[in-house]
């Protein structure tokens, strides 16, 4: 009577390796888990190098005074925060902030659903009417303000439109009103393309099926807007207004080129007021601690405008 034997356990190939119980270590599972991470690591790399390092020195020389022309490198505690709550001028520069932000954010949502509705009508002309305003979105940024600064000047192109029909213009960079006035439309014109064409994206994936409905129930077209436009673009609309409030507060480029900060104080925002302390000062410190103000006042209108969502944002709880 013949024994049944076992099978003998084949041998892997050689350099192939093996866990203790003998099976393949680089498992189909395993593979997809190391393609994956390999996919994530350059942007992974690109995170931890250029935003969370740069996070924590910018804590780290809050509490330090680096005076690059002597040398020095110092620790101070808590005295630049302390210099924080002392600062004479840092009220009129979070006033100044706020008015930019508000202002802006107010014209280029308002202005980027308005254009975003007309061209949702199909009319003759709506994809040069789209290119028109969505060209500035792609235009060099230092470019576009120096145009502007030319076309802003007491004797630019503006106000000799202007005295064409009989009206004399401002000095619109040298008068404190006009000249915050004038940078958030510099601005507003230069990004409300990208939020106009979101908001195009948003209605276009409206079902009509509910335009038709509420017309034949007697609704009018702004009834049609406020009970069905608006909450079926909310996500849409909740996504522009953190862009644009994180963006408003991130300003630079044009209060540098334009108005340098002035007349007076009237246009020096938060992150110009953080590059003349910085960069022109020299006191890296202070400046670091007004990042570390600037990033507290990001985070807390994210946060709250993330939390609004429960209340006017379309499919959430």
């Amino acid at each position: 009577m013949k024994t049944l034997e076992r099978p003998r356990a084949t041998a892997p190939p050689p350099g192939t390796s093996t866990s203790p119980d003998g099976r393949p270590f680089w498992t189909m599972h395993r593979r997809d888990q190391l393609a994956g991470y390999l996919f994530i690591a350059p942007q992974l790399a690109g995170s931890i190098l250029f935003v969370l390092i740069p996070l924590v020195l910018v804590f780290w020389y809050s509490f330090h005074e680096w005076n690059t022309l002597a040398g020095t490198f110092n620790p101070v505690g808590a005295d630049n925060y302390r210099h924080l709550l002392d600062d004479p001028k840092l009220p009129g520069v979070l006033r100044a902030t706020a008015v930019f932000s508000v202002g802006l954010v107010a014209l280029n949502l308002t202005l980027a659903l308005a254009l975003a509705v007309l061209l949702n009508q199909k009319l003759r002309g709506s994809t040069t009417f789209r290119t028109f305003f969505f060209s500035p979105v792609v235009v060099s940024l230092v470019a576009w303000t120096i145009v502007w600064g030319f076309l802003l000047q007491k004797n630019g192109g503006i106000n000799a439109g202007l005295d064409l029909i009989g009206i004399k213009g401002p000095n619109w960079l040298r008068d404190e009103t006009w000249s915050m006035v004038s940078v958030i439309v510099v601005q507003v014109f230069k990004n409300v393309g990208l939020n106009m064409v979101l908001f195009l994206a948003a209605l276009q994936g409206v079902p009509r099926e509910l335009y038709e409905a509420a017309t034949v129930d007697g609704a009018g077209r702004w009834r049609q807007f406020r009970q069905i436009t608006l909450p079926l673009i909310s996500p849409t609309v909740l996504l522009t207004s953190i862009i644009t409030v994180v963006g408003s507060l991130q300003v630079f480029a044009q209060i540098a080129v334009l108005t340098q900060g002035g007349p007076g104080d009237s246009t020096t925002v938060l992150v110009y007021y953080l590059y003349q302390q910085a960069f022109t000062f020299h006191h890296f410190g202070y400046g670091a601690t007004l990042s570390v103000l600037l990033f507290l006042i990001v985070l807390v209108l994210t946060v709250i405008q993330w939390q609004m969502r429960k209340k006017w944002v379309f499919h959430e709880s």
